[in-house]
Formats: structure tokens, sequence, C-alpha cells
């Protein structure tokens, strides 16, 4: 069956195509029975506008292209939070993933060959000199990544702040052998660990630095378990890089019989869908992913829709959401 076009919309409406298309467009001009009729119209012959044709004769796609890692429960989170904050600004998003075999260069070719007006890179990992260069073709906005790369607009929480509030937490319950479990090379990963190491100084527990390595998946949480029960001094508290982490270093003291909380507090970071399940219930630091989202948006509508040409960095305060899985220590 032929799709219904703007013609057939205008002959069943007994009106001319061009005021079908005020119509449809929410434009002035055509009165308000006018209007009812080529809507009724439209609705009893299915009609839809054609979106990508309307854009291509304006040269624009309003495509937002996003890349995330598949991987991360987080970034889940943040697509979620991406796509209601652009259709509030009548954008779409082209969705684009890191994965084992996949790398960021890889997903950010597949979004410029998408025709996508502008990009928001989540956590990126590329290099300041790669950035600047993509800045430079199209407007490109990095989502939690601390970066100095000309025209890039940055949009993060303060994660060192983050992880020093965990650590101000725990030592508030009277921990002080507090142990972080590291999140790899990153930038993100380094500025948690910074955060952890200035805070646990700050507090006089600078004897008392553990940095457990690590990555962002759960088994990595739990090979620092592994490691940690096995020091000849377990710490009491364990400051983890992301939720991931957290939640596989739970999962492996549970299997050894350790009582969280207990015997050994946990703190995660990120505040994903994932530490706020019953069973799990993490205390851990938000980054208000809706905020940094729609921040992140705003700074692309204000490159494409307002004309804005400086850079800009905006960071988040982020929050501790305390839970079930911090308490004081049964021991020093």
């Amino acid at each position: 069956m032929r799709r219904p076009r703007l013609q057939d919309v205008a002959t069943e409406a007994g009106v001319s195509p061009a005021t079908v298309s005020l119509v449809l467009r929410g434009s002035p001009g055509p009165s308000s029975g006018t209007r009812e009729r080529v809507l009724d119209a439209a609705a009893r012959l299915g009609y839809r506008p054609d979106r990508a044709a309307s854009l291509l004769a304006r040269r624009r796609s309003r495509l937002i292209g996003v890349v995330m890692d598949v991987r991360s429960t987080f970034h889940a989170q943040l697509v979620e939070d991406v796509h209601e904050a652009a259709e509030e600004h009548g954008y779409d998003l082209v969705l684009s993933t890191v994965t084992r075999t996949r790398d960021e260069g890889r997903a950010v070719e597949t979004l410029l060959d998408s025709r996508c007006e502008a990009l928001v890179l989540l956590g990126p990992n590329a290099p300041a000199a790669r950035l600047s260069a993509l800045a430079r073709q199209l407007p490109v906005v990095a989502v939690g990544r601390p970066v100095s790369a000309d025209g890039v607009d940055v949009v993060r929480a303060a994660d060192d702040e983050g992880v020093a509030q965990a650590v101000e937490h725990l030592a508030g319950l009277g921990h002080r052998r507090i142990a972080h479990v590291d999140g790899g090379r990153g930038p993100i990963a380094t500025a948690r660990r910074r955060g952890y190491e200035r805070a646990m100084r700050r507090r006089g527990l600078g004897e008392h630095l553990q940095v457990v390595g690590g990555d962002p998946g759960e088994e990595s949480g739990a090979r620092a378990a592994r490691t940690l029960l096995g020091s000849d001094v377990r710490p009491t508290a364990v400051v983890a890089y992301n939720d991931a982490s957290a939640v596989g270093l739970l999962d492996a003291l549970l299997r050894r019989g350790v009582d969280v909380p207990g015997e050994v507090s946990v703190v995660g970071y990120d505040d994903s869908p994932l530490s706020r399940l019953a069973h799990i219930d993490l205390t851990t630091v938000s980054q208000d992913s809706a905020q940094l989202t729609r921040l992140a948006v705003a700074a692309v509508v204000e490159r494409l829709d307002e004309g804005r040409t400086e850079q800009r960095e905006v960071v988040v305060p982020p929050h501790l959401v305390v839970r079930g899985t911090t308490g004081p220590p049964t021991s020093s």
C-alpha cells in the first residue's frame, strides 16, 4: 500500500499543499477551522511527515551522535537521560558503541558517516589532540572526563571531590584502614585515585593508603577482594572505582563469608541502577546523570542553534548516597 503524501492530505482537507505544510509545522496563518480539517485528514489517512526529506532540504539532520561503552550500566543511564533532554530541543540520537572488539575511534567514524550534527562522548579516552581535531569538524561535548582540548565543551562531575566525600564518610564512621580499588589508567580513574589519596592525607591517614589495581568491570572488584583478604592487615573499608567494581567486590566478600558492612564497608561510584537494587543497597557517589546530560545537550543546542563559539567547561558537584553497605568498623 502506498504511503500517504502531503498532496493526499491537501486533497482530503480541500486545501493547498502549502496550507497543509503550515498546519503540520504549527506555523501561523491558517484559521482554527482549517487547522482542524487538516489534522483530521492527516489522522484519517495515517499521514506522517517525511522528517528525513524535510531536514535534508534544510541541510540539517537534527541528529546528535552519542558514543557509549556498552559494558557500562552508568552509560546506559546517561543515554536514557540524553534521549529525554534531546527530544525537548527537537533533536534525536544516533548511538554508537564501544565494545571489547570495537574501539572509540570506530564508534566515532560511524556517527560522522551518519550525518550527525554534534557528538556527545561519554567518558571518552581519546587523546586531547584527537578530540580537538573532531571539534574542528562539528561540536563535541565530553561528558564525565576532564580534558583540555581546543574547541571541546566539557560537562563533568568533580570526581576527586566525590571520592573525597566517600573517604570522609568512612572516616567519620571510625574507619582508618580505607583501601581504594583503582579503575585503570584513564583520566577519570586518575582523578578518582588522586581524590582518594588527598582525602586520606587530609584525614591524617596517609600511612594507611592502599590502592589495588583494577578496571571498570565487576571481575576487577572480585580480584581486588581476593587481594585485600590476603593482606596481612585487612582494610575495614573500601572505596571502589565504580558501582560495577563494587558489586564484584561485594560478591567475592559474600562468597568468602565476610559480613558487609560488619567486617568491611564498601562504597561505589556512579549511583547506577545496579546500586539501587534492594539486595545490593550500595552506598555510592551520585554524579546526577540527569543534570550532566541536560547540560551536555544544552551545550550542543547553544552551538548549533544559538551560534555560541567560546569553549566551556561545567563541573557538577557530586553527592554521596548512603545505603546499607557502610557502617562503623567492628574493630580498629
